[in-house]
C-alpha cells in the first residue's frame, strides 16, 4: 500500500526524496564534524600533556644522594592544587631499584597522597607513549610518560626515570559533548528550515498543477469549452495538445450531427414522397396503400429513433457542454400549451434556482423534457406538475399527470421501443424509449411510478453542474 501510495502521487515522491537526503546529509554531516572536534580535543589535550611532559624532563635534576629533583618548580598553578585534575609523577625504573620505593619517588602537590600506577612498559629514550589510568577519586586521567635517564656524580652511575604527565578525561570529554549538543541543536534546526523550504517548494512547485485540475474542472462543468489561465513553460505543452484534442472532439461532434441531420433529409423525403404516392392510390390499390404507408411509418419511426440516439451518443461525453435549465423548460412549456390548447391542461411547473444546470447538450434536454411533457399532457386528465431539484452530482425532474396511470407490468413494457399504452392516442411509441436511452447515455436513468396526482409519475435522473 505505501508503495502504491508513493509511486502513484508525485508530491510524495519529490518529499520523501528530498527528506531522505536531508536527513541523510545532517546525519553525515553531524557524526562528520563531531568526530573532527573530538579529534581536535583530544589532540590538544595531549599536546598539553606532551608541554607539561617536556617542562618536567626539561628541570629534572639529582640532588646530592642522587634523588630526583626539580631545579624549578613547573609554572602551572593547577599542578599545586590538590585533585585539580592535572598531575605529575617520576618514577625510578632501574634494574636494581626496589619497587615499592621507586615508584612515585617524586610526585605533583595536586597528587596529594594518591600515586599513579601506570603500565609496566619502559618506553626508549626519549620515546612518548599515552595510556589511559585510575587517578584519584577514580576519575580516569589520560596520561603521556617518557624514560630519561641522568647521570649521578657521586656513584658514576646513570638512573632511568620514567617522567608521566596525566589529566582527568573530563576536560577532553566535556567540550566534545557541549560541542555535540549545540553541534545537533544546530542540525535539528537547520533540518527544520531545510524540510520546511521543502514543503514550501513542492507546494509552490505543484501549485501549477492544481490549477491545470480547477480548470479541467471548469471544462468538465461546462464553464469553459478549453483549459484557460497561466501555466509555466514546461507544462503549456500539454494544456496545448489537450486544447487541441478537446478541438477535435468538438468538430467531430459537429461533423456527427451535420451528418445526422444530412441523413434525416435523405431518408424523410423519400419516405414523404412513398407516404404521398401511397396515400392517392385508387380503391384497387388501398391495400397496397395501407401496408406502404404503415411500412412508411415505421421506417420514420425508425429513422427518428436511431438519429436521435447517435446524436447523443456523439455528445453525451463531450466536455463542457451545459445547459440552463430554466429556459428549455420555459420554452417547452410555451409550446405544449400552445399544442394542447384545447384541453385545456393545467401546466404547473414547480419554482427553482435558476441556476440549475445539465451537464449535456440543451437538444437532448429538449428532446427527453420534450416527450415526458407531451405524453404527460396526452394522457392527464385536466392537470401536469414538473418539479426540478439537484442532489449532490444528480439532477432529478419529476413529471406528475393526473390521468388513469399505468401498472406495474405496463410501465415496464412502454419503455420498450415502439411500444404505446392505448393505439388510439397518436405516436410513435418512440418517446419514452428514446428518453430512457438518452438517459443511460448521459449516466442517468428514467423510472416511471405512481404520482399523487392519481395518474403517472415519470422521473429523469441527469447529472447536474455542481455549482
Amino acid at each position: 500500500m505505501k508503495m502504491a501510495m508513493l509511486r502513484g502521487s508525485l508530491r510524495i515522491r519529490l518529499l520523501a526524496g528530498t527528506l531522505f537526503w536531508i536527513a541523510a546529509s545532517i546525519l553525515v554531516a553531524g557524526w562528520g564534524l563531531s568526530n573532527l572536534f573530538h579529534q581536535h580535543v583530544a589532540s590538544q589535550f595531549h599536546a598539553e600533556l606532551t608541554t607539561h611532559l617536556d617542562r618536567l624532563t626539561a628541570q629534572l635534576t639529582l640532588d646530592a644522594q642522587g634523588r630526583p629533583q626539580l631545579a624549578l618548580a613547573l609554572s602551572d598553578p593547577r599542578l599545586s592544587r590538590p585533585y585539580s585534575g592535572y598531575y605529575w609523577q617520576i618514577d625510578l625504573i632501574d634494574a636494581s631499584a626496589d619497587s615499592a620505593s621507586a615508584v612515585g619517588q617524586l610526585r605533583s602537590r595536586s597528587l596529594w597522597d594518591h600515586v599513579l600506577a601506570v603500565p609496566s612498559d619502559t618506553p626508549a629514550d626519549g620515546e612518548v607513549h599515552q595510556h589511559r589510568v585510575a587517578g584519584p577519586e577514580g576519575r580516569m586521567l589520560g596520561m603521556v610518560e617518557r624514560s630519561v635517564g641522568i647521570d649521578d656524580a657521586a656513584d658514576g652511575k646513570e638512573h632511568t626515570f620514567r617522567l608521566i604527565a596525566a589529566a582527568d578525561e573530563r576536560f577532553m570529554s566535556e567540550p566534545i559533548a557541549r560541542f555535540s549538543g549545540t553541534l545537533w541543536l544546530a542540525l535539528g534546526v537547520l533540518a527544520t528550515g531545510l524540510i520546511l523550504a521543502a514543503l514550501v517548494q513542492v507546494w509552490i512547485g505543484l501549485a501549477p498543477l492544481r490549477r491545470v485540475r480547477i480548470a479541467l474542472g471548469k471544462v468538465r462543468e461546462g464553464e469553459t469549452q478549453q483549459l484557460e489561465g497561466t501555466f509555466p513553460a514546461e507544462i503549456m505543452p500539454l494544456i496545448e495538445e489537450f486544447n487541441t484534442v478537446l478541438a477535435q472532439n468538438a468538430d467531430v461532434v459537429a461533423r456527427a450531427r451535420t451528418h445526422a441531420g444530412n441523413l434525416a433529409h435523405a431518408l424523410k423525403t423519400p419516405l414523404s414522397v412513398l407516404a404521398n404516392a401511397a396515400a392517392s392510390q385508387g380503391e384497387g390499390s388501398a391495400e397496397l396503400a395501407r401496408l406502404v404507408g404503415d411500412q412508411v411509418g415505421i421506417a420514420r419511426r425508425q429513422v427518428d429513433y436511431h438519429l436521435a440516439r447517435a446524436r447523443a451518443a456523439a455528445t453525451s461525453r463531450t466536455p463542457g457542454a451545459r445547459t440552463v435549465l430554466q429556459p428549455v423548460i420555459d420554452g417547452l412549456a410555451r409550446a405544449m400549451r400552445h399544442i394542447h390548447a384545447e384541453r385545456n391542461i393545467a401546466l404547473a411547473i414547480e419554482p427553482f434556482s435558476e441556476s440549475l444546470s445539465f451537464r449535456g447538450e440543451t437538444q437532448d434536454l429538449q428532446e427527453m423534457l420534450g416527450n415526458l411533457i407531451d405524453n404527460a399532457c396526452k394522457w392527464a386528465g385536466s392537470r401536469v406538475e414538473l418539479h426540478a431539484h439537484s442532489h449532490g452530482s444528480l439532477l432529478t425532474i419529476t413529471i406528475d399527470d393526473d390521468g388513469s396511470g399505468l401498472s406495474v407490468v405496463q410501465r415496464e413494457t412502454v419503455i420498450g421501443r415502439g411500444v404505446r399504452a392505448d393505439e388510439q392516442v397518436a405516436g410513435s411509441g418512440l418517446g419514452l424509449s428514446i428518453v430512457d436511452d438518452l438517459a443511460h447515455l448521459y449516466g442517468g436513468q428514467l423510472e416511471l411510478a405512481d404520482s399523487p396526482l392519481g395518474g403517472l409519475r415519470a422521473i429523469l435522473t441527469l447529472p447536474v453542474v455542481e455549482p
